[in-house]
């Protein structure tokens, strides 16, 4: 029985010295991201005529709405999230991801939303993938026909369309905020991220 008690030591030594080799690691990529942060003390962009609608720290995406005028004005509504990692030549060095951004507008009295599909990128600005004419807001059916690849669009056409969202307010100063905005926020949420698994792994068995 003794060797027994003897091994049952050992294992709780080696579990016990691999979770500190764990611990050792997340404190110190803790400590990495908290003193090199390269969006910290930046300060870029801005918000122009939309406000923040809906901004929660737990989650990937911020929803803007733009302010009217007059309520004679359509709604502009842009939503926003990090896209995954592309390779490095693709990217702007400063920004690591690129953005999924869909700008709705709808008139007022008038039920289909005009909807455009783009991303935003640090390097080459913002692009525009497809534009969709929805039958209402938060409804597409899987049938519906979505509108063509925005590339195949006549390229006079495909600039008209892009001065258009421009001129509602979805320039170079909103894309801006919303790189810098979004990867703020991500960078926040992997140092809690990585805090929460510090303190589950520091937990006593």
């Amino acid at each position: 029985m003794a060797h027994r008690g003897a091994l049952n030591l050992l294992r709780k030594n080696f579990r016990t010295l691999k979770d500190g080799n764990l611990i050792r690691a997340l404190q110190s990529e803790i400590a990495h991201e908290l003193s090199s942060n390269p969006f910290e003390n930046q300060r870029r962009g801005s918000l122009g005529d939309f406000a923040i609608e809906f901004d929660d720290p737990g989650s990937h995406d911020v929803v803007l709405k733009r302010r009217r005028a007059e309520e004679e004005e359509e709604e502009v509504a842009v939503s926003a999230l990090l896209g995954p990692f592309v390779l490095p030549v693709e990217i702007s060095l400063e920004f690591p991801r690129w953005v999924s951004m869909k700008v709705c507008l709808r008139k007022p009295g008038f039920e289909p939303v005009l909807q455009f599909d783009c991303s935003v990128s640090g390097k080459s600005g913002f692009a525009v993938w497809r534009a969709l004419c929805r039958p209402s807001p938060g409804r597409v059916g899987i049938w519906d026909y979505r509108g063509p690849d925005f590339r195949s669009l006549d390229t006079q056409l495909q600039e008209a369309l892009k001065d258009y969202l421009i001129d509602k307010g979805i320039n170079e100063d909103l894309t801006d905020f919303l790189l810098l905005h979004l990867h703020k926020k991500e960078h926040s949420q992997y140092v809690k991220w990585l805090q929460k698994l510090e303190s589950l792994t520091g937990k006593d068995d």
